[in-house]
């Protein structure tokens, strides 16, 4: 039967990348539905407590968002881009990986991809080399972000096995695996595909005029004056925020001292993020309703729909059949017990979030009586939806390079996104398992 029910899980997946967004927590929930009317198995556990701190922390970056925080902190980086204009294809790279860290969503992206571009472009550097990795270097500060659920599902997950797991333990190891990796697909894309001027195919496109007139920027700044009467406002927002992380650190760093007996820091995360979205609305005084309809609120929310109708039917599935997933691949785990991570890259190949695939797997881990710290350290793996390049960071890289060097090839898996990804992440997790096996 469990072969049935995995075959089930599948289709919900397959299904759901058909559709896209909320139809994975949808599709989760008929799963769960046809599990419980159809095969008689109790519902497992949805995953409350991640949900919540999903939601405390879009509620806090949207808040930032709605402040033009976000915008402020891509205005930063786009002066650092065009300052130093030669070196894009690390900068580019480092500026979404610690936007993501900072805000904790890999959607922050967006607004930082058309100035990557332009930067790229303007000094003749073939913008494919600085796009690709971008996309997927935003997508790998996810598990070195202090608010982003991946790190707070690995803590409530540990907490819920009765496992003592902090989230220092986690971004000692995430942050500087997730760095190594994403300089090694750095370097790799330097001297990626041909210099413009050398590409026949480039060179071809160019004779068309409406091309050409295409890769021609057009500015979208806005006005002196709206600038100066959003910058207080953007200002306000953005130093709440920064310096709510950092409180989230601190209490995370003496977590013992600070919190009172029986709170953990997946509570504390979940209140404290949520505090700061309420100081930056009373010290700014915008209006909620430009909060609810942001960006980063409207992915949030899609995020937290998908994951609670998957790992609900995940749980469900896993914890029905715990005994026979024991003993199918404990050999292996028991033998080599980093092969655990080409398990998560499988899952997360198809499952476009992280927090999702950590939900689904690290309970499975545990069960296994797998080390904390080899699933600490291969953390990293949990990001592969790159594989398949359809993740709508992936598609804004191709739209926003307007030279046709960021694309999809004729047999769809000979992107872009394939070898940088494979490079950053595989270098990461080697990094991460490394790290954690030396300090746990």
């Amino acid at each position: 039967m469990f072969w049935i029910h995995l075959l089930m899980l599948l289709t919900v997946i397959l299904i759901g990348i058909r559709y896209g967004g909320i139809a994975f927590g949808l599709l989760g929930g008929l799963g769960v539905s046809v599990m419980t009317f159809v095969f008689d198995i109790a519902p497992g556990k949805p995953p409350v407590g991640v949900m919540l701190i999903i939601l405390a922390v879009v509620a806090a970056s949207a808040t930032l968002e709605a402040t033009g925080g976000l915008k402020l902190m891509v205005k930063h980086a786009e002066r650092l881009l065009r300052k130093h204009p030669e070196h894009v294809v690390f900068l580019g790279p480092l500026c979404t990986y610690t936007l993501t860290v900072l805000v904790g969503t890999g959607h922050s992206v967006y607004p930082l991809l058309p100035v990557i571009y332009d930067v790229a472009y303007k000094k003749g550097i073939r913008p494919e080399r600085p796009m690709a990795m971008a996309t997927v270097a935003s997508q790998m500060g996810i598990t070195a972000s202090p608010i982003a659920a991946a790190a707070a599902v690995v803590m409530a997950t540990a907490m819920s096995n009765n496992i003592d797991i902090n989230l220092i333990d986690v971004l000692i190891v995430t942050i500087p695996a997730t760095l190594g990796g994403l300089l090694m697909g750095c370097l790799w894309s330097l001297k990626r595909g041909k210099d413009l001027d050398k590409d026949p195919e480039f060179q071809a496109r160019l004779q068309d005029e409406t091309f050409r007139n295409s890769l021609i920027d057009v500015e979208q700044e806005t006005s002196a004056e709206e600038e100066a009467a959003q910058q207080r406002t953007a200002t306000k927002g953005l130093a709440v925020f920064l310096l709510g992380i950092l409180s989230v650190i601190i209490i995370a760093l003496f977590s013992k001292q600070l919190l009172p007996k029986g709170v953990g820091m997946s509570v504390a995360i979940q209140f404290l993020m949520l505090s700061v979205g309420a100081v930056i609305l009373l010290a700014t005084n915008i209006s909620p309703k430009k909060i609810v309809s942001s960006n980063v609120f409207i992915a949030g929310m899609s995020a937290v729909i998908t994951i609670f109708g998957i790992a609900w039917l995940s749980d469900t599935i896993i914890g029905h059949h715990k005994p026979y997933l024991v003993e199918l691949v404990s050999g292996m785990v028991n033998i080599y017990p980093w092969s655990f991570a080409f398990a998560m890259f499988f899952v997360s190949a198809f499952l476009k979030s992280q927090a999702a695939v950590l939900t689904i797997m690290l309970p499975l881990g545990f069960a296994l009586g797998i080390d904390p710290a080899v699933l600490i350290g291969v953390i990293p793996a949990c990001y592969a939806y790159f594989f398949f390049p359809f993740y709508p960071s992936d598609l804004a890289a191709i739209s926003f390079d307007r030279s046709g060097t960021t694309a999809i090839g004729k047999y769809v898996l000979n992107h872009s996104f394939m070898i940088p990804g494979f490079i950053g992440v595989g270098v990461a997790t080697v990094l991460g398992y490394t790290i954690s096996m030396m300090v746990n």
